[in-house]
């Protein structure tokens, strides 16, 4: 997708998404909290500081800012992004608390080795794979020496996710890929896989039986995943 794809959803991308996800019985903030509890057990299991400074790649209107500061309160976050209107949302939205940065061609404007870790929800998608080898090493370049990315995805393999994806207007140019591909490319790009999971099995109206998620991440059903890399 385009920056300027980007900018003409950035007014109703909140909108769009809560119509697209209706069908799950949950409001958009569920899953960018489930995707942050995660990336939370995730630099823990790294050992990589709850005060560290971390990157949001492709944070568009700033989801993830909520739930990032929810569970990681000491930590400093970074927005980037190639959509300028979008990111100007989020500064709107979360104030001055938060830096963002413009990337208009990719490029991240920081020096090597400026962050612990850093997390992309459902951006690769969005990045023609031919790109994705070139988009892994730029985060690379960014992290410290033991690093951690998590890059969220939509899953393929689940029926709903794909039907979703395919009637949503900011995902028409949207080509889904497995965590097998990206892992792939993380390791082309350098890193060194972590750890992957399939994740949200259960819509609102099962929600009794998402105590069982952490027992079902082998499984690859879920309607999302995360693969974890390290610098």
């Amino acid at each position: 997708m385009s920056e300027a794809e980007f900018d003409r959803h950035s007014d109703n991308y909140r909108r769009l998404h809560e119509q697209n996800i209706a069908i799950t019985g949950e409001e958009p903030g569920y899953f960018a909290d489930y995707k942050m509890r995660d990336f939370k057990a995730l630099i823990g299991a790294a050992g990589l500081p709850a005060d560290g400074r971390y990157l949001d790649f492709g944070s568009g209107i700033g989801a993830s800012v909520h739930p990032f500061r929810k569970h990681l309160p000491r930590a400093r976050l970074v927005c980037a992004d190639v959509s300028a209107d979008s990111l100007a949302l989020s500064r709107e939205t979360h104030g001055d608390g938060v830096e963002h940065v413009w990337m208009p061609d990719g490029r991240l404007p920081f020096a090597d080795d400026e962050f612990d870790g850093a997390f992309a929800c459902c951006v690769f998608h969005h990045i023609p794979h031919e790109q994705h080898a070139q988009a892994l090493g730029e985060i690379r370049r960014v992290l410290k020496t033991g690093g951690l990315l998590m890059v969220y995805e939509h899953n393929p393999f689940n029926p709903l996710t794909v039907r979703a994806v395919r009637t949503c207007p900011f995902d028409e140019n949207a080509v889904l890929l497995t965590a097998t591909q990206l892992v792939r490319s993380g390791t082309a790009s350098g890193f060194i896989p972590f750890k992957s999971a399939y994740r949200v099995f259960f819509p609102a109206s099962l929600a009794r039986l998402r105590p069982l998620e952490d027992r079902l991440h082998w499984l690859p059903l879920g309607a999302q995943y995360f693969v974890s890399l390290q610098a």
